[in-house]
This record gives C-alpha cells, structure tokens and sequence, in this order.
C-alpha cells in the first residue's frame, strides 16, 4: 500500500458518538477527515443510536458534506454499556466480505468489544492498526496476562498509542513489538481566535477553564484544591489580582463538587455542565489559562484544544500533555499539585509572562493539525500492510 494510495478503512471501537468522550470525538472526526481525503471510511461500533436496535445507517457531517457509513451493533439491552460478544461472526462477515484494506481499532482502559473485533480483523488476515486513548497503569498486569497486544504485534498489526507516554505503556504490555506514536488530531483553524477574538479585557481577572468528565479518575476535586489554593496565594501576594474558574463537563463527582463549593461559599468557581464545542471555544477565547489536574491523561484533547485557543496550559508532568506543552513555552508544568497551585499563582500574578505563553500559543499552531494526523494515520495503515 503506497502512502496516500487511497484505502477502505473500517474504524472498530466501543464507543462513538452520540455517546459523548475523548475516544467517541476522536473517532468520529479521524473517520471524516479521511472521508474528506478521498478514503472510504465504515465505523463499526456497540454504541447504539436512537434505539438500541442494529443500524447500518450513513451519517454525513453538516461541516463539509462527508459521509461514513456507520454499523451500530449493541447488545439489545436497556441501559446497557458499549459491549456486544455476539456479534463476531457480523464483523467477520462484513470485514472478509467488504473490501477492506485495512482494519484500525481503537482502545480505551476497558474496550471489550474493538478487543473482540481487532482480534476477528488479525483473524482474518486484514492488515490491522490498534491505538491505545488511554494509560496502562496499574492494569498492566492484567493486560500482560490476558496476552492480546503481544499476540496482535506477533501477527504483524502496528501498536501505538496517542502520546508518548501512552505508546510507552503499550510497549511494556505488547512484549517487544514497536509501537508508535498516533496522537489525537485538532482542527487548528476552527480553535485559533481572530485578533479580535483573542482581545482580553483589563479587567484584573485572570480566567481559569478546564473541561473534564466530572470522574475521579480526571481529579475534580484536586483541582478545586489547586485553584482555591492559587486564590490564597494570590490573596496574599497580589491582591489586585482576582481568579474566575469555569470547569465544564458532567459526570458523577459534578454534585459533589457543586455542593463542596456550595458548602464553602465559594462563588468565583463555576460549573456551567456539558457545553457545545463551539461553547466551550468561545469560553476558551475569553480566558487565559487551561488548567488539568489529570495524572492519568494519556493525551489531553481538551489541554491541547486550549492550547490552539491560545492559552497558557497548566498541568502535572509525567502525562500525554507533555508532547504539546512544554513548560515555561506553552505554559506550566509542575510535579504535584502543590507545586501546580504555586506555579499557576505565579503565573496569574505575572501580566507580562502569561502575555508571552499565550502569544507564543497563538502564534505557533500544534503539530497534531488534522493534515500531519492523518499523515501519520496512513503511515500507520502501511505499517500494518507491511
């Protein structure tokens, strides 16, 4: 397969929209965007639509015109998460049957039913891609034992994973095999303010915004801690300068912390829920500083599409953040939270330093552009080919 020879593609994944998360996004956009290239894109999936009854419908992006025939197969089940065992011999059928070329599953901490149908596509004999989202913690063992990256690598699929640390993880479940690295794509010109966008009022507050699913794994509540701990500082050294925080999103730790904010009378922290993309890019052209907390982000969609906003990020080391933050450039990296809250008073306290990160972010666009990702994503199907 010459590179930008152009393929038929089946996506594999647990999850897409209109289930809503980093992997659900991911996949649909890179399903698009290939479309838009001139490939042929189906996506096969377990989460249902409207109903939970099986669809092979053609969805087309109200953006651009491109289509991408969807296959929904999800257990009939009410209230059932992304999983259907049963349908191997479908998949087996329609990935044999259906002229493809190459097969790219998409895995996240828990992906039962992409493992199921990476390992029906190997199976078959179809060249295969597998990219981890997530980071391979303390599962490592189990992931070892169960023994399918290592028998995908064996049999010739290419491994990666979406940041370098992530893609680092893999390799030590994957028992040797190369495994590369296939970051999260960006659609730069869709983030990236106008000058007048991109005009901040004098106002003396510095805004705040992080957008999270409200579970423990992403930290909420240490992030509350970071900010109301930089608020202290603040107070201390720099009176005459405020923060605001927004931090958008839902998810199951949201009530509580709504109600600790609440409890403490603690009014300058905002919970605004689920927004739109466009919501939360004009959220992010009126703010200054991103701010995660996150220890298990294997990428960071949300760190990098503030980043292409044009603001400063404020992170822990260690995480996918670091393949597009790099600290006193883009904005702050900082080894615990304490040290993270210290940093980011410090970075609110200085005008003219938190003026040069975000010019500098302005000014320099990332290199996960959709063009690059999808480079990469080819080079990725030759891999496998070979």
């Amino acid at each position: 397969m010459a590179r930008l020879t152009l393929v038929k593609v089946a996506l594999l994944s647990d999850c897409y929209l209109p289930r809503l998360g980093g992997i659900e996004v991911q996949v649909h956009d890179l399903a698009h965007r290939l479309s838009a290239a001139g490939h042929e894109v189906e996506v096969v999936t377990a989460t249902p639509g409207d109903t939970r009854d099986t669809t092979h419908d053609v969805e087309i992006d109200e953006r651009d015109g491109t289509s991408v025939l969807v296959h929904r197969l999800p257990l009939r089940i009410p209230g059932a998460p992304p999983i259907n065992p049963f349908v191997k011999d479908e998949v087996r059928e329609l990935l044999t049957s259906g002229g493809f070329d190459v097969a790219h599953g998409h895995m996240g901490v828990v992906s039962p039913f992409a493992t199921d149908m990476i390992g029906v596509a190997v199976d078959a004999g179809l060249p295969t891609a597998a990219t981890w989202h997530c980071v391979i913690d303390r599962s490592g063992p189990i992931f070892r034992a169960l023994g399918h990256a290592r028998r995908w690598g064996e049999a010739g699929a290419a491994l990666s994973g979406v940041s370098s640390m992530a893609a680092e993880r893999v390799s030590g479940i994957a028992g040797g095999a190369d495994v590369q690295v296939l970051g999260n794509g960006i659609d730069v010109d869709r983030w990236r303010p106008t000058p007048d966008d991109a005009a901040r009022p004098t106002d003396g507050v510095v805004r705040v915004v992080s957008a999270m699913r409200f579970v423990r794994r992403k930290r909420p509540g240490a992030l509350i801690d970071v900010l109301r701990s930089a608020r202290e500082q603040l107070d201390r050294t720099t009176p005459h300068v405020r923060l605001e925080a927004h931090l958008v999103g839902d998810g199951p730790q949201r009530r509580l912390i709504a109600a600790q904010l609440q409890r403490h009378g603690i009014d300058w922290i905002h919970l605004p829920g689920r927004v739109t993309r466009e919501q939360l890019r004009d959220l992010h052209w009126r703010s200054d500083i991103y701010l995660t907390t996150a220890r298990l982000e294997a990428f960071g969609i949300a760190p990098l599409e503030a980043r292409t906003a044009g603001l400063a990020v404020a992170a822990l080391r260690g995480t996918g953040v670091e393949d597009f933050v790099t600290d006193g450039r883009n904005g702050i990296l900082r080894g615990s939270d304490d040290d993270l809250a210290t940093g980011l008073a410090q970075l609110a306290s200085d005008p003219t330093g938190l003026a040069q990160l975000r010019a500098h972010n302005l000014a320099t666009p990332p290199a996960q552009s959709w063009d690059s990702i999808i480079g990469a994503t080819l080079a990725e199907y030759e891999r496998a080919a070979r």
